[in-house]
């Protein structure tokens, strides 16, 4: 079952302590994720060396012993294959859909950009799994937050 759920993380940097941080802040909001799909960064030609850093990271001893010690199973999708990650592809996009539309060409210092990307993982979480129609006569409508929190969004309740 995939839920589209979106965790929006700000990093200060990419270290593997940095990395650790961010994965332990996960763990302690949503639990231990039995596994982590990610891209291995090698199909964005532009970035394509700062993100074969991250990846390296991400086989960091530190990392790795972390994820295995909790049975965290970390995947890769092959090179220059993004429809492999179809769905969180998806979400990728309407983050940046929500980023451009909201920052435009403002400069933001940390704190205000990790509040702006709650806001979005906030917005993005909150949208229906399935389309509202007045025929079916669904009381209640489920989003992704109704799976993170086990209770439906106070704005996630439809009376008929």
């Amino acid at each position: 079952m995939c839920t589209k759920a979106v965790h929006l993380e700000l990093v200060s940097s990419l270290s593997a302590a940095a990395i650790l941080s961010v994965l332990r802040r996960f763990v302690s909001r949503r639990g231990y994720p039995s596994d982590i799909y990610s891209d291995n960064g090698t199909n964005f030609v532009g970035a394509s060396a700062y993100l074969k850093d991250l990846f390296k990271l991400l086989h960091n001893s530190n990392v790795e012993d972390y994820s295995s010690s909790k049975n965290i199973q970390w995947h890769f999708i092959p090179p220059y294959a993004p429809n492999f990650g179809g769905v969180w592809e998806a979400s990728v996009k309407l983050t940046k859909h929500h980023l451009l539309k909201t920052l435009k060409a403002a400069v933001l210092n940390f704190e205000e950009l990790a509040t702006i990307l709650c806001q979005i993982e906030a917005c993005i979480n909150s949208r229906p799994l399935i389309r509202y129609h007045q025929t079916l006569r669904i009381s209640r409508c489920y989003h992704p937050d109704t799976f993170l929190s086990g209770v439906p969004c106070l704005n996630s309740l439809i009376t008929v």
